[in-house]
């Protein structure tokens, strides 16, 4: 199994890697021994809630892969003199996954979203991942007295990648609580991943994301939902960074990396 290079920001250790190198990885833990690996990705919203949230620094520091899905995220370890060779969107990732899935016959299981939204994200990837295994699939509005049932579920299914379609910081926290008992090979939060691929919300042209403006696209499309987290996060994402980048570029220890 590769080695990946690391990079470090806010405290967080990442995976300095291509998308092409972690779906290559994803298939080699599909192929071992029957183990739970969970993928996270992590944006400026992320660094900034585990200040916060021990329970999700605890989840994010857990993970088998930790990547860079946010643009800010990749220019301040590019700026603090470190790789990052580029974004791993989460919605990316589970597209090239869904499509090796299809090749080789590997079985996926999707949790979260609305139920209509859950339903046509799978009647898509059948028809456009031919041959694709759906182990099983389920919108995720339930309590918590149907966690232990649905692990149950999933993990009878024998899926062997776990998409789990739910906000942040529900989807790390749930699948690292669960890793174990889920005996998954790849499990992977994917946000509003589900929306994008079920075709229900329009992702941002090419050239938006590749100028690190998708945040501004999605606020654009669901300005109620995400006009405060934006504006609260993406300032406080900027003054932390821009602390960590001088503390490193000067040689010290960066001030994010003195919290536990």
């Amino acid at each position: 199994m590769m080695d990946t290079q690391k990079a470090e920001l806010l405290g967080l250790s990442l995976d300095a890697v291509t998308l092409e190198t972690v779906a290559v990885r994803c298939l080699e833990f599909c192929r071992g021994p029957r183990m739970s690996h969970t993928i996270v990705t992590v944006n400026a919203s992320h660094l900034c809630m585990m200040r916060d949230d021990r329970e999700l620094a605890l989840a994010c520091r857990a993970a088998s892969l930790t990547l860079a899905d946010g643009m800010s995220v990749v220019w301040a370890l590019r700026a603090s003199g470190q790789s990052a060779p580029e974004r791993v969107a989460g919605v990316d990732l589970m597209a090239r996954l869904l499509a090796a899935a299809a090749k080789h016959g590997l079985r996926v299981y999707f949790l979260g979203a609305k139920r209509e939204v859950v339903t046509a994200l799978v009647e898509k990837s059948r028809i456009q991942y031919r041959g694709i295994k759906i182990a099983g699939f389920r919108d995720g509005y339930f309590g918590r007295d149907d966690h232990q049932h649905i692990v149950e579920e999933i993990r009878s299914s024998r899926a062997d990648i776990l998409f789990v379609g739910m906000p942040s910081p529900f989807k790390e926290t749930w699948c690292e609580r669960h890793r174990l008992r889920l005996a998954v090979p790849v499990i992977m939060g994917v946000g509003g991943s589900f929306d994008v691929l079920a075709g229900y919300i329009r992702r941002a042209p090419g050239w938006v994301q590749a100028m690190g403006l998708e945040w501004f696209w999605r606020l654009l499309m669901e300005p109620r939902k995400l006009w405060k987290r934006y504006l609260t996060t993406n300032t406080e994402f900027i003054w932390l960074a821009a602390q960590e980048i001088v503390a490193r570029r000067l040689g010290r220890r960066a001030a994010g990396d003195e919290r536990a």
